[in-house]
């Protein structure tokens, strides 16, 4: 007998199709559970803080590539990008967890230099490592980590409370970590055809830091505490600039306009772009894994941050009708497109480690 149940490809919904279509029958059944699903991290209200609670699974040849990530820069990055999530709460992280899935190919000496990454990233972010699991591994090195963290639950910053004439603003600069991919791509393929030649890494030291060993901005929240701001909205940019904008659109209900002389890339981030014959702009917008903080402020505290050193702000938040724009140098306003890394797209494969 036949099963004519219909299927439907991962790919065709999207990681965010996916996980719209897989818990929407969930809702939250205890009254400590604040926000369940569909912001950067869980909601969890203790005694007298709020917790905020997040995970984050990277997967060897999909999420990076060991021929040129290092072990010990994995673990770091592997912490980096949960805090990454709970500062993009506007909380404090205090403690986490990591799962290994590790295949036989990997030594005791080889587990011990990724958690010296990972100790690093505690010491860093000042953060306890409470826990976790290890298991075997028939497909690779898999690595899972849970982030806690807390604030009063009038500081944390959701994606759901942009309101229109906020302030974008975005920290650091963009694109970088979509370069250094590349860069370490083409290095190496060029190992694998001449094996006797050095990898050339010099001239793109940033870029490639940039995707290797990111840094979650909880500077940016100390910051802000620091001057009295509280965030309207706020994500990290892990899938890139503009598809960041769309979560904030959809979650709030307004529309953006930002302007493409102020969106910040580095130098080396340009000239990395122009030597692959891409646009920076782009890159700025569409490449991922920057783990920047794109967040909105209300007019009123604009004049509170706009001396923050490593703060550019790049736009307003407009009616939902009217969509979201770039508004080019040439005086241009263009529909911004979402082209961040699709997880279950095997032809993305290689946008991301």
């Amino acid at each position: 007998m036949s099963d004519n149940t219909p299927r439907t490809n991962i790919e065709q919904l999207g990681e965010f199709g996916l996980i719209d279509r897989i818990t929407k029958s969930f809702s939250p059944r205890h009254p400590a559970t604040v926000l369940g699903i569909g912001d950067d991290a869980a909601i969890i209200q203790s005694s007298e803080e709020q917790l905020v609670i997040t995970s984050d699974m990277l997967l060897e040849g999909i999420h990076f590539d060991l021929a040129y990530m290092p072990l010990e820069h994995l673990g770091y990055k592997a912490v980096a990008v949960n805090i990454s999530d709970i500062a993009a709460m506007n909380a404090i992280p205090k403690q986490i967890t990591v799962n290994l899935g590790l295949s036989n190919r990997f030594s005791v000496e080889a587990v011990e230099t990724l958690y010296r990454g990972i100790g690093h990233a505690c010491e860093n972010y000042k953060v306890d490592l409470i826990g976790g699991d290890t298991t075997s591994s028939a497909s690779g090195l898999v690595i899972s980590v849970t982030a806690v963290g807390a604030a009063p639950g009038n500081l944390i910053t959701r994606r759901s409370t942009v309101q229109e004439s906020d302030i974008v603003c975005v920290t650091g600069d963009l694109g970088g970590a979509y370069l250094g991919l590349q860069i370490l791509a083409r290095e190496k393929q060029v190992y694998l055809d001449t094996p006797d030649q050095q990898p050339q890494l010099d001239k793109y030291d940033y870029v490639v830091r940039r995707q290797l060993r990111p840094e979650a901005r909880m500077d940016l929240v100390y910051e802000l505490r620091d001057v009295g701001v509280v965030p309207t909205g706020m994500i990290d940019v892990s899938d890139g600039l503009a598809s960041e904008l769309f979560h904030l659109s959809k979650q709030s209900n307004v529309g953006f306009r930002i302007f493409e002389e102020n969106i910040p890339y580095d130098q080396q981030t340009y000239e990395t772009a122009v030597e692959f014959q891409l646009s920076p702009i782009t890159c700025a917008l569409n490449g991922g894994e920057d783990y920047e903080l794109l967040f909105t402020i209300s007019q009123a505290d604009y004049e509170k941050i706009k001396n923050q050193a490593d703060v550019h702000s790049i736009g307003y938040a407009q009616k939902k009708e009217s969509g979201l724009q770039l508004a080019t140098k040439a005086g241009q306003l263009v529909d911004l497109q979402a082209q961040g890394w699709n997880h279950f797209n095997s032809g993305d494969k290689e946008s991301k480690t």
